[in-house]
Protein backbone atom coordinates (compact mmCIF):
# COMPACT_ATOMS: atom_id res chain seq x y z
CA UNK A 1 0.00 0.00 0.00
CA UNK A 2 1.50 3.42 -0.90
CA UNK A 3 1.32 6.35 1.14
CA UNK A 4 -0.84 9.11 0.66
CA UNK A 5 0.07 12.75 0.68
CA UNK A 6 -1.57 16.08 0.64
CA UNK A 7 -0.75 19.84 0.87
CA UNK A 8 -1.59 22.02 4.05
CA UNK A 9 -2.13 25.58 3.69
CA UNK A 10 0.89 26.35 4.02
CA UNK A 11 2.67 24.02 1.33
CA UNK A 12 4.06 21.56 3.43
CA UNK A 13 3.88 18.10 2.03
CA UNK A 14 1.83 15.78 4.67
CA UNK A 15 1.11 12.06 5.01
CA UNK A 16 -2.38 10.77 5.73
CA UNK A 17 -2.23 8.22 8.13
CA UNK A 18 -2.20 4.56 6.93
CA UNK A 19 -5.64 2.40 6.89
CA UNK A 20 -6.65 0.97 10.05
CA UNK A 21 -6.22 -2.25 9.10
CA UNK A 22 -2.39 -1.52 8.04
CA UNK A 23 -1.82 -0.20 11.18
CA UNK A 24 -3.49 -2.95 13.26
CA UNK A 25 -0.84 -5.02 11.13
CA UNK A 26 2.14 -3.11 11.70
CA UNK A 27 1.60 -3.08 15.32
CA UNK A 28 1.12 -6.79 15.26
CA UNK A 29 4.84 -7.23 13.44
CA UNK A 30 5.98 -5.09 16.06
CA UNK A 31 4.39 -5.96 18.74
CA UNK A 32 5.32 -10.07 18.15
CA UNK A 33 9.01 -9.44 18.41
CA UNK A 34 9.15 -7.38 21.73
CA UNK A 35 6.87 -10.45 22.79
CA UNK A 36 9.06 -13.24 21.46
CA UNK A 37 12.34 -11.27 23.39
CA UNK A 38 10.52 -11.34 26.58
CA UNK A 39 9.07 -14.47 26.36
CA UNK A 40 12.46 -15.78 26.40
CA UNK A 41 13.28 -13.51 29.39
CA UNK A 42 10.56 -14.61 31.10
CA UNK A 43 11.29 -18.14 30.82
CA UNK A 44 14.93 -17.68 31.85
CA UNK A 45 13.83 -15.60 35.33
CA UNK A 46 10.89 -17.63 36.26
CA UNK A 47 12.96 -20.65 35.55
CA UNK A 48 16.23 -19.55 36.81
CA UNK A 49 16.41 -22.45 39.54
CA UNK A 50 16.27 -25.03 37.19
CA UNK A 51 18.61 -23.70 34.97
CA UNK A 52 21.30 -22.82 37.32
CA UNK A 53 20.76 -26.65 38.51
CA UNK A 54 20.89 -28.15 35.64
CA UNK A 55 23.86 -26.53 33.37
CA UNK A 56 26.28 -25.02 36.17
CA UNK A 57 28.38 -26.74 38.64
CA UNK A 58 28.76 -25.60 42.44
CA UNK A 59 26.44 -24.72 45.18
CA UNK A 60 22.93 -23.54 44.61
CA UNK A 61 23.98 -19.95 45.61
CA UNK A 62 27.13 -20.14 43.63
CA UNK A 63 24.91 -21.93 40.24
CA UNK A 64 22.04 -19.34 40.52
CA UNK A 65 25.04 -16.37 40.71
CA UNK A 66 26.70 -18.24 38.12
CA UNK A 67 22.98 -18.18 36.09
CA UNK A 68 22.37 -14.36 36.54
CA UNK A 69 25.90 -13.59 35.19
CA UNK A 70 24.88 -15.52 32.09
CA UNK A 71 21.92 -13.46 31.97
CA UNK A 72 23.74 -10.46 31.87
CA UNK A 73 26.03 -11.57 29.56
CA UNK A 74 23.84 -11.14 26.54
CA UNK A 75 23.14 -7.34 27.45
CA UNK A 76 26.95 -6.97 27.38
CA UNK A 77 26.82 -7.88 23.15
CA UNK A 78 23.48 -5.96 22.50
CA UNK A 79 25.47 -2.77 22.04
CA UNK A 80 27.35 -4.72 19.22
CA UNK A 81 23.91 -5.48 17.99
CA UNK A 82 22.78 -1.96 17.79
CA UNK A 83 25.97 -0.65 16.01
CA UNK A 84 25.93 -3.32 13.56
CA UNK A 85 21.47 -3.72 13.03
CA UNK A 86 20.61 0.53 13.60
CA UNK A 87 23.19 1.77 10.92
CA UNK A 88 21.46 -1.52 8.53
CA UNK A 89 18.40 -0.39 9.23
CA UNK A 90 18.27 3.49 8.47
CA UNK A 91 19.99 2.48 4.91
CA UNK A 92 18.06 -0.84 3.65
CA UNK A 93 14.41 -0.25 5.65
CA UNK A 94 13.39 -1.46 9.03
CA UNK A 95 11.44 -4.08 7.78
CA UNK A 96 13.74 -6.55 6.43
CA UNK A 97 16.64 -6.03 9.62
CA UNK A 98 13.18 -7.10 12.02
CA UNK A 99 12.85 -10.28 10.50
CA UNK A 100 16.11 -11.01 10.39
CA UNK A 101 15.95 -10.46 14.02
CA UNK A 102 13.08 -12.23 15.21
CA UNK A 103 14.26 -15.50 13.42
CA UNK A 104 17.70 -15.01 14.74
CA UNK A 105 16.35 -14.70 18.88
CA UNK A 106 13.75 -17.01 18.25
CA UNK A 107 15.95 -20.04 17.34
CA UNK A 108 18.45 -19.00 20.26
CA UNK A 109 15.79 -19.40 22.39
CA UNK A 110 15.15 -22.74 21.10
CA UNK A 111 18.32 -24.26 21.11
CA UNK A 112 18.48 -22.90 24.86
CA UNK A 113 16.01 -25.98 25.80
CA UNK A 114 18.29 -28.44 23.58
CA UNK A 115 21.59 -27.77 25.55
CA UNK A 116 22.87 -31.29 27.74
CA UNK A 117 23.02 -30.93 31.82
CA UNK A 118 26.48 -30.16 33.10
CA UNK A 119 26.66 -33.61 34.38
CA UNK A 120 26.59 -34.68 30.69
CA UNK A 121 28.99 -32.63 28.99
CA UNK A 122 30.77 -30.58 31.55
CA UNK A 123 32.16 -27.17 31.29
CA UNK A 124 30.56 -27.43 27.47
CA UNK A 125 26.69 -26.58 29.30
CA UNK A 126 27.35 -23.68 30.45
CA UNK A 127 29.79 -22.66 27.94
CA UNK A 128 27.07 -23.19 24.80
CA UNK A 129 24.69 -21.37 27.09
CA UNK A 130 26.63 -18.83 26.94
CA UNK A 131 27.11 -18.35 22.65
CA UNK A 132 23.40 -18.57 22.79
CA UNK A 133 22.33 -15.73 25.16
CA UNK A 134 25.38 -13.48 22.89
CA UNK A 135 23.65 -14.42 19.51
CA UNK A 136 20.30 -13.50 21.89
CA UNK A 137 21.66 -9.99 22.42
CA UNK A 138 23.33 -9.50 19.57
CA UNK A 139 19.67 -10.24 18.07
CA UNK A 140 18.27 -8.33 20.26
CA UNK A 141 20.34 -5.13 19.89
CA UNK A 142 18.72 -4.40 16.67
CA UNK A 143 15.01 -5.74 17.86
CA UNK A 144 13.74 -3.13 20.18
CA UNK A 145 14.95 -0.43 18.43
CA UNK A 146 13.61 -1.12 15.39
CA UNK A 147 10.35 -2.98 16.69
CA UNK A 148 9.58 0.94 18.51
CA UNK A 149 11.18 2.89 15.44
CA UNK A 150 8.80 0.97 13.15
CA UNK A 151 5.48 1.23 15.19
CA UNK A 152 6.35 5.04 15.82
CA UNK A 153 6.36 5.81 12.18
CA UNK A 154 3.45 3.71 11.38
CA UNK A 155 1.47 5.28 13.88
CA UNK A 156 -0.69 8.91 13.35
CA UNK A 157 1.24 11.69 14.98
CA UNK A 158 -1.54 12.27 17.81
CA UNK A 159 -2.14 8.96 18.62
CA UNK A 160 1.84 7.60 18.65
CA UNK A 161 1.64 6.87 22.57
CA UNK A 162 -1.28 5.17 22.50
CA UNK A 163 -0.34 2.84 19.62
CA UNK A 164 3.20 2.42 21.17
CA UNK A 165 1.68 1.22 24.25
CA UNK A 166 0.60 -2.38 22.67
CA UNK A 167 4.44 -2.87 21.89
CA UNK A 168 5.30 -2.26 25.96
CA UNK A 169 1.95 -4.46 26.39
CA UNK A 170 3.39 -7.21 24.08
CA UNK A 171 6.62 -7.18 26.15
CA UNK A 172 4.52 -7.86 29.42
CA UNK A 173 2.60 -10.40 27.43
CA UNK A 174 5.54 -12.75 25.87
CA UNK A 175 7.06 -11.95 30.01
CA UNK A 176 3.90 -13.48 31.17
CA UNK A 177 3.30 -16.05 28.94
CA UNK A 178 6.93 -17.57 29.60
CA UNK A 179 6.55 -17.20 33.36
CA UNK A 180 3.18 -18.87 32.94
CA UNK A 181 4.29 -21.84 30.96
CA UNK A 182 7.41 -22.24 33.61
CA UNK A 183 4.68 -21.83 36.75
CA UNK A 184 2.54 -24.19 34.66
CA UNK A 185 4.78 -26.94 34.17
CA UNK A 186 6.12 -26.91 38.07
CA UNK A 187 2.73 -27.46 39.33
CA UNK A 188 2.09 -30.12 36.47
CA UNK A 189 5.07 -31.79 36.24
CA UNK A 190 6.30 -31.43 40.02
CA UNK A 191 9.57 -30.46 40.91
CA UNK A 192 11.72 -33.76 40.40
CA UNK A 193 10.49 -33.49 36.74
CA UNK A 194 11.22 -30.07 36.23
CA UNK A 195 14.90 -30.60 37.14
CA UNK A 196 15.30 -33.53 35.44
CA UNK A 197 13.74 -32.12 31.55
CA UNK A 198 10.28 -30.13 32.44
CA UNK A 199 12.25 -26.52 32.21
CA UNK A 200 13.15 -27.38 28.41
CA UNK A 201 9.40 -27.28 27.44
CA UNK A 202 9.11 -23.37 27.83
CA UNK A 203 11.50 -23.03 25.69
CA UNK A 204 10.52 -25.09 22.24
CA UNK A 205 7.61 -22.55 22.19
CA UNK A 206 9.61 -19.39 20.63
CA UNK A 207 10.30 -21.35 17.34
CA UNK A 208 6.83 -20.88 16.41
CA UNK A 209 6.39 -17.45 17.63
CA UNK A 210 9.62 -16.34 15.55
CA UNK A 211 8.23 -17.71 12.47
CA UNK A 212 4.43 -16.11 12.85
CA UNK A 213 6.58 -12.97 13.58
CA UNK A 214 8.89 -13.40 10.12
CA UNK A 215 5.49 -13.66 8.35
CA UNK A 216 3.93 -10.86 9.40
CA UNK A 217 6.94 -8.61 9.11
CA UNK A 218 7.94 -9.73 5.81
CA UNK A 219 4.07 -9.19 4.29
CA UNK A 220 4.67 -5.70 5.28
CA UNK A 221 6.01 -2.88 3.56
CA UNK A 222 8.17 -0.58 5.36
CA UNK A 223 6.93 2.57 6.90
CA UNK A 224 5.52 5.16 5.16
CA UNK A 225 8.27 7.59 6.48
CA UNK A 226 11.01 5.75 5.87
CA UNK A 227 9.92 5.24 2.11
CA UNK A 228 9.17 9.26 1.96
CA UNK A 229 13.05 9.41 2.95
CA UNK A 230 13.99 6.77 0.45
CA UNK A 231 12.52 9.20 -2.57
CA UNK A 232 14.50 12.26 -1.15
CA UNK A 233 17.68 10.92 -1.37
CA UNK A 234 17.17 10.64 -5.19
CA UNK A 235 17.58 14.42 -5.01
CA UNK A 236 19.74 14.25 -1.28
CA UNK A 237 22.51 11.43 -1.84
CA UNK A 238 24.52 12.16 1.20
CA UNK A 239 21.38 11.64 3.56
CA UNK A 240 22.19 8.48 4.74
CA UNK A 241 24.19 9.95 7.73
CA UNK A 242 27.26 7.43 8.79
CA UNK A 243 28.08 6.58 12.28
CA UNK A 244 30.72 9.12 12.92
CA UNK A 245 28.35 11.80 12.30
CA UNK A 246 25.40 10.51 14.43
CA UNK A 247 27.76 10.43 17.12
CA UNK A 248 29.37 13.83 16.67
CA UNK A 249 26.17 15.18 15.64
CA UNK A 250 23.62 13.61 17.63
CA UNK A 251 25.40 13.14 20.83
CA UNK A 252 22.97 14.75 23.12
CA UNK A 253 19.66 12.83 22.22
CA UNK A 254 21.78 9.95 22.47
CA UNK A 255 23.17 10.84 25.88
CA UNK A 256 19.51 12.07 27.01
CA UNK A 257 18.30 8.73 25.80
CA UNK A 258 20.86 6.69 27.45
CA UNK A 259 20.01 8.72 30.70
CA UNK A 260 16.31 7.95 30.86
CA UNK A 261 16.88 3.97 29.92
CA UNK A 262 18.64 4.10 33.02
CA UNK A 263 15.48 4.74 35.11
CA UNK A 264 13.43 2.61 32.57
CA UNK A 265 15.90 -0.96 32.86
CA UNK A 266 16.83 -0.92 36.13
CA UNK A 267 13.25 -0.43 37.21
CA UNK A 268 11.88 -2.82 34.30
CA UNK A 269 14.77 -5.69 35.03
CA UNK A 270 14.80 -5.21 38.96
CA UNK A 271 10.80 -5.62 39.14
CA UNK A 272 10.54 -8.28 36.20
CA UNK A 273 13.58 -10.16 36.14
CA UNK A 274 15.15 -10.16 39.72
CA UNK A 275 11.85 -10.10 41.50
CA UNK A 276 11.12 -14.21 41.67
CA UNK A 277 14.55 -14.71 42.92
CA UNK A 278 14.46 -12.12 45.39
CA UNK A 279 10.82 -13.31 47.18
CA UNK A 280 12.04 -16.90 47.40
CA UNK A 281 15.84 -16.48 48.68
CA UNK A 282 15.32 -12.90 50.63
CA UNK A 283 11.68 -13.25 51.76
CA UNK A 284 11.19 -17.24 51.78
CA UNK A 285 8.58 -17.60 49.90
CA UNK A 286 8.15 -20.89 47.78
CA UNK A 287 9.13 -21.49 44.58
CA UNK A 288 5.68 -21.23 42.82
CA UNK A 289 4.42 -18.20 45.16
CA UNK A 290 7.67 -16.01 44.25
CA UNK A 291 7.04 -17.00 40.50
CA UNK A 292 2.68 -16.12 40.71
CA UNK A 293 3.03 -12.63 43.11
CA UNK A 294 4.81 -10.89 40.08
CA UNK A 295 3.23 -12.37 37.36
CA UNK A 296 -0.43 -11.26 38.83
CA UNK A 297 0.92 -7.90 39.80
CA UNK A 298 2.32 -7.95 35.61
CA UNK A 299 -0.96 -8.49 34.57
CA UNK A 300 -1.95 -6.08 36.40
CA UNK A 301 -0.03 -3.20 34.66
CA UNK A 302 -1.38 -4.71 31.17
CA UNK A 303 -4.68 -3.72 31.63
CA UNK A 304 -2.94 -0.22 32.60
CA UNK A 305 -0.46 0.35 29.31
CA UNK A 306 -3.17 1.56 26.39
CA UNK A 307 -4.71 4.01 29.05
CA UNK A 308 -0.69 5.31 30.11
CA UNK A 309 -0.02 5.70 26.59
CA UNK A 310 -3.35 7.49 25.54
CA UNK A 311 -2.87 10.10 28.64
CA UNK A 312 1.00 10.72 26.98
CA UNK A 313 -1.06 11.54 23.68
CA UNK A 314 -3.19 14.59 25.89
CA UNK A 315 -0.56 15.42 28.12
CA UNK A 316 2.97 14.60 26.95
CA UNK A 317 5.83 12.37 27.60
CA UNK A 318 7.40 14.48 30.13
CA UNK A 319 4.40 14.54 32.10
CA UNK A 320 3.35 10.54 32.36
CA UNK A 321 7.60 10.25 32.96
CA UNK A 322 7.77 12.78 36.04
CA UNK A 323 4.72 11.25 37.64
CA UNK A 324 6.55 7.79 37.05
CA UNK A 325 10.03 9.05 38.31
CA UNK A 326 8.64 11.25 41.40
CA UNK A 327 6.31 8.31 42.44
CA UNK A 328 8.73 5.33 42.13
CA UNK A 329 11.34 7.35 44.23
CA UNK A 330 9.08 8.01 47.02
CA UNK A 331 7.51 4.41 47.35
CA UNK A 332 10.16 2.34 46.49
CA UNK A 333 11.18 1.98 50.38
CA UNK A 334 7.97 1.60 51.77
CA UNK A 335 6.98 -0.72 49.50
CA UNK A 336 10.23 -3.00 49.66
CA UNK A 337 9.04 -2.81 53.08
CA UNK A 338 5.79 -3.74 52.86
CA UNK A 339 6.80 -6.70 50.78
CA UNK A 340 8.52 -8.18 53.77
CA UNK A 341 5.48 -8.70 55.66
CA UNK A 342 4.26 -11.78 53.37
CA UNK A 343 2.56 -13.18 50.40
CA UNK A 344 -0.39 -10.13 50.74
CA UNK A 345 2.25 -7.11 51.32
CA UNK A 346 4.36 -8.87 48.53
CA UNK A 347 1.95 -8.69 45.95
CA UNK A 348 0.30 -5.15 46.80
CA UNK A 349 4.05 -3.68 46.99
CA UNK A 350 5.02 -5.31 43.72
CA UNK A 351 1.98 -4.10 42.49
CA UNK A 352 1.65 -0.21 43.50
CA UNK A 353 5.63 -0.30 42.01
CA UNK A 354 4.50 -1.83 38.86
CA UNK A 355 1.52 0.33 38.57
CA UNK A 356 3.92 3.45 38.81
CA UNK A 357 6.19 2.36 36.12
CA UNK A 358 3.47 1.88 33.81
CA UNK A 359 4.01 5.73 32.58
CA UNK A 360 6.65 5.32 31.39
CA UNK A 361 6.86 1.97 29.88
CA UNK A 362 3.97 2.96 28.11
CA UNK A 363 5.32 6.40 26.42
CA UNK A 364 8.99 4.97 25.33
CA UNK A 365 7.98 4.03 22.01
CA UNK A 366 6.50 7.08 21.29
CA UNK A 367 9.22 9.08 22.76
CA UNK A 368 12.26 7.43 22.79
CA UNK A 369 12.19 7.02 18.60
CA UNK A 370 11.46 10.82 18.32
CA UNK A 371 14.54 11.90 19.85
CA UNK A 372 15.93 11.42 16.80
CA UNK A 373 15.54 12.42 12.81
CA UNK A 374 14.48 9.86 10.03
CA UNK A 375 17.40 8.89 8.74
CA UNK A 376 19.32 8.24 12.17
CA UNK A 377 16.46 6.76 13.94
CA UNK A 378 17.00 3.57 14.25
CA UNK A 379 20.66 3.94 14.76
CA UNK A 380 20.25 6.32 17.34
CA UNK A 381 17.39 4.45 18.77
CA UNK A 382 19.66 1.00 18.65
CA UNK A 383 22.96 1.97 19.84
CA UNK A 384 21.88 4.59 23.00
CA UNK A 385 19.19 2.18 23.94
CA UNK A 386 20.97 -0.79 24.41
CA UNK A 387 24.51 0.55 25.22
CA UNK A 388 22.70 2.12 28.80
CA UNK A 389 20.57 -1.17 29.08
CA UNK A 390 23.66 -3.57 28.68
CA UNK A 391 25.64 -1.64 31.30
CA UNK A 392 22.58 -0.93 33.95
CA UNK A 393 19.63 -2.78 33.04
CA UNK A 394 20.41 -6.62 32.26
CA UNK A 395 23.53 -6.10 35.09
CA UNK A 396 20.61 -5.24 37.61
CA UNK A 397 19.34 -8.95 38.81
CA UNK A 398 22.94 -9.62 39.07
CA UNK A 399 24.14 -6.49 40.89
CA UNK A 400 21.46 -6.71 43.25
CA UNK A 401 22.12 -9.88 44.52
CA UNK A 402 25.89 -9.50 44.93
CA UNK A 403 24.98 -6.36 46.91
CA UNK A 404 22.08 -8.19 49.01
CA UNK A 405 23.96 -10.82 49.90
CA UNK A 406 27.15 -8.30 51.08
CA UNK A 407 25.08 -6.19 52.87
CA UNK A 408 22.05 -8.23 54.07
CA UNK A 409 20.04 -5.28 53.64
CA UNK A 410 17.03 -6.49 51.61
CA UNK A 411 15.86 -2.99 50.86
CA UNK A 412 19.00 -2.57 48.55
CA UNK A 413 16.97 -2.98 45.18
CA UNK A 414 14.87 -0.40 46.33
CA UNK A 415 17.96 2.51 47.05
CA UNK A 416 18.80 0.98 43.65
CA UNK A 417 15.74 1.82 41.96
CA UNK A 418 15.78 5.12 43.26
CA UNK A 419 19.30 6.27 42.21
CA UNK A 420 18.34 5.15 38.87
CA UNK A 421 15.33 7.65 38.75
CA UNK A 422 17.30 10.33 39.97
CA UNK A 423 19.44 9.83 36.95
CA UNK A 424 16.09 9.72 34.93
CA UNK A 425 14.63 12.80 36.10
CA UNK A 426 18.15 15.03 35.32
CA UNK A 427 17.79 13.70 31.97
CA UNK A 428 14.14 14.43 31.55
CA UNK A 429 14.87 18.17 32.24
CA UNK A 430 16.36 18.74 29.30
CA UNK A 431 14.32 16.50 26.94
CA UNK A 432 12.26 17.90 24.15
CA UNK A 433 8.71 17.29 24.42
CA UNK A 434 7.57 15.64 21.04
CA UNK A 435 3.28 15.08 21.84
CA UNK A 436 2.18 14.80 18.82
CA UNK A 437 4.62 16.20 16.75
CA UNK A 438 5.39 14.92 13.21
CA UNK A 439 8.81 12.35 12.50
CA UNK A 440 8.21 13.29 9.09
CA UNK A 441 11.59 14.59 7.49
CA UNK A 442 15.38 14.90 8.33
CA UNK A 443 15.10 17.17 11.37
CA UNK A 444 14.68 16.32 14.98
CA UNK A 445 10.85 16.10 15.91
CA UNK A 446 10.16 19.04 17.80
CA UNK A 447 13.29 21.36 16.85
CA UNK A 448 13.37 23.37 14.08
CA UNK A 449 17.00 24.69 14.23
CA UNK A 450 20.06 22.21 13.68
CA UNK A 451 21.13 19.49 16.11
CA UNK A 452 23.60 20.55 18.33
CA UNK A 453 27.52 19.58 17.75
Amino acid sequence: MEMDYVHSWSGEQTAQPPARSLLRRAIAASALGNATEWFDYGIYAYGLTYISAALFPGSTAQATLFALATFAISFLVRPLGGLFWGPLGDRLGRKHVLALTIIMMSVATLLVGLVPTYASIGWWAPALLVILRMIQGFSTGGEYGGAATFMAEYAPDKKRGFCGSFLEFATLAGFSLGALLMLGCSVVLGNTAMHAWGWRLPFLIAAPLGLIGFYLRSKLEDTPVFRELEQTKHNEPHSCVTLKKLLTDYWRPLVLLGALVVALNVVNYVLLAYMPTFMQKQLGMSDNMSLLVPLLGMLAMMVFLPLAGTFSDRIGRKNVWWFSLVGLFVAAIPMFMLMKLGVVGALIGFSVLGLLYVPQLASISAMFPAMFPTQVRYAGMAIAYNVSTSIFGGTAPMVNEWLVARTGNALVPAYYMMAACVIGAIALIFVTETSGCSLRGQGIPGKQPPPLR
